[in-house]
């Protein structure tokens, strides 16, 4: 591939990604005038890319917006559509002049170390922790839409900010053996991201009057299935079939037996009898004797949801409890509609643990089959593959750990990798909140306010980490610090000589819910 080897000083800082967490990172890095390489033509992520017409936001507005940037119907409590949050980034972007450091159409391919030591695969544990000060490390390569597909020009950077996030762009498709897989299947076979990409007419004569698998029990899955039977109400519709391998535990809104669900888990008293890094003896012994609390609620919880919602008729009650998924950000918000539908007919359920193609459908391991005319995959999306594809190959083997995740110190720094970070990559209840935290942290260790720990320190709070999630639950490689987010953010606070109490008193701070105002640091705490 040619390529343009006259490279361009830019910025001292790159960011790839104008999501949400791009667009945060772009906020808080403005003083470093950042150049921002977004491979669509507009902000949004992957609320632009891998959303369906009934997609909706998992949680009140309230609980998704920025410190400094409100909702202007915030008090609204329908959640809102995925056109209004597109609407809200966008809102935000202008707000904040950040369109300016955004170049649209450019997406970069490559990123090339150019720092002046030893070659990362000779030094091993080397001071890769430490940012490496005063001139560019990185090259960065571009392939924009206005030039030459084969025309790659490149740029340097001091610091790189890695916002491409764990989802969209490569999708997770499963393996199949010898002459099992879509290539023998007569019908239509798309994952969800390429579905995404359909016009509206376009996917309504997809769906209508078709017999349509969906593989999957997830959010997308769910609302994959939910527009097929939109789609195919009225005479001629066909049922949609989901095909289920693991459940899990969905939830119908945000009370529980007249409980509203953040005393559960959102709140300093309630996250204190979880497990956590880095705690006391005492804590520990807390958290030991508070192990018959924690699955009261668990069951106090799944009481409700099974009273609630027909799981059990339909064969869908999750094996495992409910703490499990929120502790590995796997539970979801079931619309209301859904559960109607299948009581219609109009969606229904097969579970298994392994299926295949035929000719005409879907084939099970008990040898019973599935007519389908088309199969839709809901089976997520390979972020670790994307994040390979531009990486330094001398750094790939960094990036996960033999426990499967990338080791990331305060979710942000890899301990091995130099003068880059990453924002968005590690998931909670707080996506957004955690977004603007990191970006804030970012900012002021790139500001030189405060010192990183030598990466041997880094690498052990990353394992007590993955430690704390391997007991909270079996599906812990999803990376999600929801029940111990509270004490992330205070860990951020601390890094940043902040005060992590941020309520008005101590009632408040330890039983209500912290929300995005509460991280709105004043002039002179900053």
């Amino acid at each position: 591939m040619a390529s343009n080897h006259n490279t361009l000083n830019s910025s001292r800082v790159a960011i790839i990604g104008a999501g949400v967490s791009g667009l945060a990172a772009a906020k808080h890095l403005a003083r470093h005038n950042p150049t921002v390489f977004e491979a669509s033509d507009s902000v949004g992520g992957v609320w632009r890319n891998c959303t369906y017409g009934t997609t909706k936001l998992q949680s009140p507005r309230a609980s998704y917006e920025f410190s400094d940037f409100l909702w202007h119907d915030r008090n609204n409590t329908a959640f809102p559509t995925y056109v209004e949050i597109l609407d809200y980034l966008e809102s935000y972007a202008k707000h904040f002049d950040l369109f300016k450091y955004i170049k649209f159409g450019s997406k970069v391919t490559e990123v090339r170390f150019n720092g002046e030591v030893e070659a990362p695969q000779m030094v091993g544990l080397g001071d890769y922790g430490n940012l490496l000060p005063g001139k560019p490390v990185w090259e960065v390569a571009v392939q924009t839409r206005d030039r030459n597909p084969e025309d790659i020009q490149w740029h340097a950077f001091e610091f790189v900010v890695i916002c491409t996030g764990k989802y969209g762009d490569v999708p997770r498709i499963p393996t199949f053996p010898l002459k099992k897989g879509p290539e023998i299947f007569n019908g239509t076979v798309m994952h969800s991201l390429d579905y995404c990409k359909l016009e509206k007419e376009e996917a309504s004569h997809l769906l209508r009057g078709k017999k349509v698998a969906v593989v999957g029990f997830k959010k997308s899955a769910i609302d994959l299935a939910l527009e097929s039977a939109l789609a195919n109400q009225g005479e001629g519709g066909q049922a949609c079939t989901m095909v289920v391998r693991t459940p899990h535990w969905v939830i119908p809104h945000y009370w529980i037996w007249g409980l509203p669900f953040f005393l559960f888990y959102s709140t300093r008293a309630s996250q204190f009898i979880h497990d956590r890094p880095n705690q006391s003896f005492l804590r520990t012994l807390f958290y030991l004797l508070f192990s018959l609390l924690r699955t009261v609620v668990s069951k106090f919880i799944e009481s409700y949801v099974m009273w609630k919602l027909p799981l059990k008729k339909y064969g869908l009650k999750p094996d495992h409890p409910f703490e499990e998924d929120y502790a590995s950000c796997q539970m979801a918000l079931v619309p209301d509609n859904f559960f109607e539908a299948a009581d219609k007919g109009m969606i229904r359920f097969r579970k298994t643990s392994k299926w295949c193609f035929y000719d005409k459908g879907i084939e099970f391991e008990d040898g019973t089959t599935l007519e389908a005319d088309v199969v839709i995959l809901a089976t997520g999306y390979d972020g670790d593959k994307k994040l390979k594809a531009i990486i330094p190959e001398a750094f790939r083997t960094w990036l996960e750990f033999p426990c499967g995740l990338m080791p990331l110190y305060r979710a942000t720094i890899h301990p091995l990798i130099p003068n880059m970070g990453f924002v968005g990559y590690v998931q909670s209840n707080w996506n957004v909140r955690t977004a603007e935290l990191s970006s804030m942290w970012l900012s002021r260790l790139m500001d030189e306010k405060f010192k990183l720990p030598s990466k041997e320190k880094m690498l052990d709070q990353f394992f007590k980490e993955v430690e704390v999630m391997k007991r909270s639950s079996r599906f812990y490689t999803n990376h999600c610090f929801s029940t111990f987010i509270i004490q992330h953010a205070d860990d951020l606070c601390n890094d940043m000589g902040l005060n992590p109490w941020r309520k008005s008193n101590f009632f408040r701070d330890v039983f209500c819910p912290y929300g995005s105002q509460d991280y709105r640091f004043d002039q002179e705490e900053t």
